[in-house]
C-alpha cells in the first residue's frame, strides 16, 4: 500500500539532496532552495534576508569590541550583571542589600529576644517559663524555606496593605523574615546569660527598695551585658548568612539603594541562586567564590569575637577580676 500524499508541488523533505545543491561538511545541513514555492529564509524579528544578515555581521565583526575593565575596578562598581557582553561584577549593591536586611533584622529581632529573655528569667511563672522557652527555641528548628514561603505568600501582602509600599517584596519584608530566624538565637543565649547572673545581686537590689523591673534592667541586664552582646553578635551572623529567606522575601534585585522600601539582594542569596548555573572555572565562578570567602571571613570573625573576647570578659566579671 502506498501512503496518500498531499501537496505534490512541495518538495519531499525526506528525498536525498539534488546534485546541484551546495556540498558541505559531513553532518552539516546547508539550505539551498530548489523549489519556487519555498519562501526565503529570513529573520522574522528584523525582516532581513540572509544576505543582509551576513553583511551586518561582517561589518559588526570589524568594529572594536567593548573594553574590558580590570577585575578590581569591576568589583568596586555599582552594577551586578554577570551575564552580558561585558559582565559586571559590582559587589556594592550586594553589600548594601546585605547590610539593609541585616540591620532591619537586628533592630526587630534583638529587642524582642532580649525582652523575652528578661520576662522568662525574672517575671514569668514557672509553668509559663516551661511553655514559652521551649516554644521560642522551637522556632529555631523551622526550615528557612518555610519562613521564606510564609514571608512570600502572607507577610509581603500584609505589609504592603498596611504601608502602601510600591514593591511587594523589599528589604523590610526580608528583614522581618530574617528577624524570625534571629529571635530564637538572641533569646536563648540572652536568657542563659541572665540566668547565670548570681541571685545575690537580684536579692540585694530588691532589699534596697528597687522594684522587680528596676532590678531586671538596671542591675541584672548590665551584669549579663557581655552574654547579651554575644547573643546579638550571633544573631547578626545568622542574618548575614541566611540564604533561603533572603532569596524568597527580599525581591532578589541588586539595587544600589539604601532605601528599605526597595528590593534588595544579599551576598548569600547571590551565591545560592547563581552558583548552581555558573560555568565552573569562569570569571563569574571566581567572583562567586570570592563572595563566599567574604561571607566566611565575616561570620568567622563574629564568632571569634564572641568566643575569644566577649565570653572571657563575661567570665572575668563574674569572677570579680
Amino acid at each position: 500500500m502506498v501512503p496518500e500524499t498531499y501537496g505534490s508541488d512541495v518538495e519531499d523533505p525526506t528525498a536525498p539532496p539534488a546534485e546541484s545543491g551546495e556540498e558541505g561538511a559531513p553532518g552539516q545541513f546547508i539550505y539551498a532552495s530548489k523549489n519556487p514555492h519555498y519562501p526565503e529564509i529570513y529573520n522574522p524579528d528584523t525582516g532581513l534576508l540572509p544576505a543582509d544578515i551576513d553583511r551586518i555581521s561582517t561589518n559588526s565583526s570589524d568594529e572594536a569590541q567593548p573594553e574590558q575593565r580590570p577585575l578590581a575596578n569591576n568589583l568596586l562598581s555599582d552594577t551586578w550583571q554577570p551575564v552580558g557582553e561585558v559582565p559586571k561584577f559590582g559587589i556594592l549593591p550586594l553589600l548594601i542589600g546585605t547590610a539593609k536586611t541585616t540591620i532591619i533584622a537586628i533592630l526587630i529581632g534583638a529587642p524582642l529576644g532580649i525582652l523575652a529573655a528578661l520576662y522568662v528569667a525574672f517575671f514569668a511563672k514557672r509553668w509559663v517559663r516551661e511553655i514559652v522557652k521551649p516554644g521560642i527555641e522551637l522556632l529555631a528548628g523551622f526550615p528557612s524555606v518555610v519562613i521564606g514561603f510564609f514571608c512570600l505568600v502572607t507577610l509581603a501582602s500584609f505589609v504592603q496593605d498596611i504601608t502602601g509600599m510600591p514593591y511587594r517584596l523589599n528589604a523590610i519584608v526580608g528583614g522581618i523574615g530574617l528577624s524570625l530566624a534571629v529571635i530564637p538565637i538572641v533569646f536563648s543565649i540572652a536568657e542563659d546569660a541572665l540566668s547565670a547572673v548570681p541571685r545575690t545581686l537580684h536579692e540585694a537590689s530588691l532589699a534596697l527598695g528597687s522594684t522587680e523591673w528596676q532590678t531586671a534592667y538596671r542591675v541584672m541586664l548590665p551584669a549579663a551585658a557581655p552574654g547579651v552582646f554575644a547573643a546579638v553578635l550571633l544573631g547578626v551572623g545568622r542574618a548575614f548568612g541566611e540564604t533561603m529567606i533572603a532569596i524568597m522575601a527580599t525581591g532578589n534585585a541588586p539595587l544600589n539603594s539604601w532605601s528599605p522600601f526597595e528590593p534588595a539582594r544579599t551576598v548569600a542569596a547571590t551565591i545560592g541562586s547563581e552558583m548552581g548555573e555558573v560555568v565552573w572555572g569562569s570569571e563569574h565562578y571566581g567572583v562567586l567564590f570570592f563572595l563566599g570567602v567574604l561571607l566566611f571571613v565575616f561570620s568567622f570573625g563574629l564568632n571569634a569575637i564572641t568566643e575569644l573576647y566577649v565570653k572571657k570578659r563575661f567570665i572575668k566579671r563574674f569572677q570579680g577580676q
